[in-house]
C-alpha cells in the first residue's frame, strides 16, 4: 500500500536485537509458550501471561511498533479492552495520552439524523471508548512487558517453519545473527491477516475481499474540530459517500473517506488530492498539515477452528472483519484476554487441557457475530444492488423525521464485549462484568479489575453468607483457583460492602442474595440457584475443566 507521511512525523521506539541463548547450540530448548507477532493481540497475551507469572517467548520480525511511516491504523479502543488494560497496568497511560469519548453524531447530507451517548448504560470505571493511535497501545504494552521482566521478547526474529508435534510444536527462527530451532508446548499465532504460519499449516481462512475502498488522512488543524465521533452516510463534500471523523492523540484527526470501487489507490492518496477533499469538507481557507495519507481496502476471513492441536490463532490471524464499529483490534485484544488465563492455568497444572478448547468455543462465535454485524454495516454504507440503495434512502429519510428509524442508520455498531453461548464449561453461557468501583467493608476502595489482577483465579462473590457457610465453602474449595469473597454479611470471609448496583449488574436480586462465579477474564460463569459449598466447588471445577479427582 503506497502512502505518504509528512513532518512532523512520529518517532517510534526501537529495541535492540539480542542473540538468544539457543543460537549456535545443538540442543533444542523447549518453552511452555511461544507467541509469534508483536501486534496488539500478541503483546496483550504476552503481558497477560507475564502478569500471571508465566514465562513466554515473544517473536517479532521487526524491532519497533506500528508500521514504518507511523500511520494511525487501529485507533478506537472499547470499554472491555480498556478494562483489560487496567488489569494489565497500562490504562492510566492510555487515558492520559488518548482522547476519551462516548458521544457520536451521524449525518445525512448536512442534517443530523442520529446521535448516541454510550456512557448512559455504563457502570464501569473505564469510559466507553478512548481514541489512540495503535502504535501507542503497542508501545505501552512493550514497556509494561519489559517492566514485568518475565517475557523473553525477541526482536528481528522471523519464523521460517513450524512443525506440529504430538506434544508441542517445533519452530525454526531466522535472525540477523543466524538461525536456530526451539520447541514450544503451545504456539500462539498472532502474525496478522496474512499469517505465514496459517499458510504453512494449510489452515483455510475462507477469505472474501471487499470492493469497498477508503482513503485515510491523519491531519492536524490549526483550529480544533468538535471532540466527537462524526459520521456521514452520504457526505455532500465526498460525492455522496461515507466519511468518518475522529480525534486521536497529539492533536491529530483521523478522517476516513469512502472512495469509488474503481479508484486508483495512488491517485486518491496524493497530497493535493487529499487536500482538495479536506477543503471541500471544511472550507477553502482551512489551515492544516498532513501527518499521513494512505488508501485502505479490507478482506474478511474467519477460520473454522481457532485451536489446532498445540497451535492457537488469535487476532487477525484467526479472523478479520470490516473496520466499522471498531470490532477488529478490540476483538483481538479480547481473544488474548480469553486465552491468557486459560494458558496460565493449564501450564501451571491447575486446569484441564479441555479448558483450551473453550477458547475456540467462545471466541469463534464472538468473531462470527462481529463478522455478521460489520458486514451489515458495510452493505449499508456501500449498497451493492438497487434494492439496497432504495432501502438506505428510505431508512435515512425516515430517520430525519422519526425516532424509531434512527437506530437503523447503520454506520457501524460500536464494539461491545460479546456474550458467550452455553457450552460444557459454561452451562449458563457467559456475559462480561464491567469494572465496577467497589469498597471493602472497612471503606477501602477497590475495583473488580484490581481484584482479578492478583494471581490467576476465579472470583466467587457470595451475597451475605453466614459464618458457617463461609467456613464450609473454604473447606470445599481448598486447592481450587478461587478467591472467595462475601458481599455484606458477617461470614468471616474477606467482605465487600453491600452494593445494589453490583448485585443488579451481576443479575442478583439484592433482597434475596445469591452467588456469582466470575472468571479471571471478568466474565460471569455461573450463578447456582442454590449456593452451597458443594455447588460452588462444582461450578469452579466445571468452569476450569477439572474433575473432582484432579483438583
Amino acid at each position: 500500500m503506497e502512502s505518504f507521511a509528512f513532518a512532523p512525523a512520529y518517532e517510534l521506539p526501537v529495541w535492540p536485537f539480542t542473540p538468544p541463548p539457543e543460537l549456535g547450540s545443538a540442543q533444542v530448548v523447549r518453552h511452555p509458550v511461544v507467541i509469534v507477532g508483536a501486534g496488539p493481540s500478541g503483546l496483550t497475551l504476552a503481558c497477560d501471561l507475564a502478569q500471571r507469572g508465566v514465562r513466554a517467548v515473544l517473536l517479532d520480525e521487526d524491532d519497533t511498533v506500528g508500521v514504518r511511516g507511523a500511520s494511525s491504523r487501529g485507533i478506537c479502543y472499547a470499554q472491555k479492552s480498556l478494562e483489560i488494560f487496567e488489569r494489565l497496568g497500562i490504562y492510566e497511560r492510555i487515558a492520559a495520552k488518548g482522547i476519551t469519548w462516548s458521544f457520536g453524531r451521524t449525518f445525512s447530507g448536512d442534517e443530523e439524523v442520529y446521535n448516541f451517548n454510550l456512557q448512559a448504560t455504563s457502570v464501569s470505571k473505564q469510559p466507553p471508548f478512548v481514541n489512540l493511535q495503535q502504535f501507542y497501545i503497542e508501545w505501552f504494552l512493550v514497556d509494561r512487558i519489559l517492566e514485568l521482566g518475565v517475557t523473553d521478547l525477541r526482536w528481528k526474529s522471523r519464523v521460517t517453519r513450524v512443525e506440529p508435534l504430538a506434544d508441542g510444536v517445533r519452530i525454526d527462527i531466522e535472525t540477523p545473527a543466524g538461525s536456530y530451532t526451539i520447541e514450544a508446548d503451545h504456539l500462539i499465532d498472532a502474525t496478522g491477516a496474512n499469517s505465514p504460519i496459517r499458510t504453512q499449516l494449510g489452515v483455510e481462512s475462507h477469505a472474501s475481499r471487499s470492493t469497498d475502498r477508503w482513503c485515510i488522512s491523519d491531519v492536524r488543524f490549526e483550529k480544533p474540530l468538535p471532540t466527537e465521533r462524526w459520521t456521514w452516510v452520504d457526505a455532500p463534500f465526498n460525492e455522496g459517500r461515507g466519511v468518518w471523523q475522529h480525534l486521536m492523540a497529539d492533536g491529530v484527526w483521523r478522517i476516513d473517506y469512502q472512495m469509488p470501487e474503481d479508484c486508483d489507490p495512488a491517485e486518491i492518496s496524493r497530497p493535493e488530492v487529499a487536500g482538495a477533499r479536506l477543503r471541500e469538507q471544511l472550507g477553502p481557507d482551512v489551515a492544516f498539515e498532513f501527518v499521513w495519507i494512505g488508501p485502505y481496502g479490507y478482506r474478511d476471513h474467519l477460520l473454522e477452528r481457532f485451536r489446532h492441536g498445540r497451535v492457537c490463532f488469535i487476532g487477525d490471524a484467526a479472523h478479520v472483519v470490516s473496520p466499522f464499529g471498531a470490532r477488529g483490534g478490540n476483538t483481538g485484544i479480547q481473544d488474548a484476554a480469553n486465552l491468557g488465563w486459560k494458558l496460565a492455568l493449564v501450564v501451571q497444572g491447575k486446569a484441564g487441557d479441555a479448558l483450551l478448547d473453550s477458547y475456540d468455543a467462545e471466541r469463534r462465535p464472538a468473531a462470527q457475530e462481529n463478522l455478521t454485524v460489520t458486514s451489515r454495516s458495510a452493505r449499508f454504507l456501500a449498497p451493492r444492488s438497487p434494492a439496497e440503495h432504495t432501502l438506505r434512502r428510505a431508512v435515512v429519510a425516515l430517520a430525519k423525521r422519526h425516532t424509531f428509524a434512527r437506530a437503523l442508520v447503520n454506520t457501524g455498531r460500536m464494539s461491545v464485549a460479546n456474550d458467550y453461548p452455553a457450552a460444557p464449561l459454561l452451562p449458563e453461557g457467559a456475559r462480561t462484568v464491567q469494572n465496577l468501583p467497589l469498597r471493602w467493608a472497612d471503606g477501602r476502595e477497590t475495583t473488580l479489575m484490581q481484584l482479578l489482577a492478583e494471581g490467576t483465579q476465579c472470583l466467587g462473590l457470595w451475597f451475605a453468607p453466614t459464618r458457617a457457610q463461609g467456613e464450609a465453602a473454604c473447606d470445599a474449595t481448598a486447592g481450587l483457583p478461587l478467591r472467595l469473597l462475601a458481599v455484606g454479611g458477617d461470614s468471616g470471609l474477606p467482605t465487600l460492602q453491600a452494593d445494589e448496583t453490583l448485585a443488579r449488574h451481576l443479575g442478583i436480586d439484592p433482597n434475596v442474595g445469591g452467588f456469582v462465579l466470575v472468571r479471571p477474564d471478568a466474565y460471569r460463569a455461573a450463578t447456582p440457584l442454590q449456593a452451597t459449598p458443594d455447588t460452588i466447588a462444582a461450578a469452579v471445577r466445571t468452569a476450569l475443566a477439572l474433575t473432582a479427582s484432579s483438583s
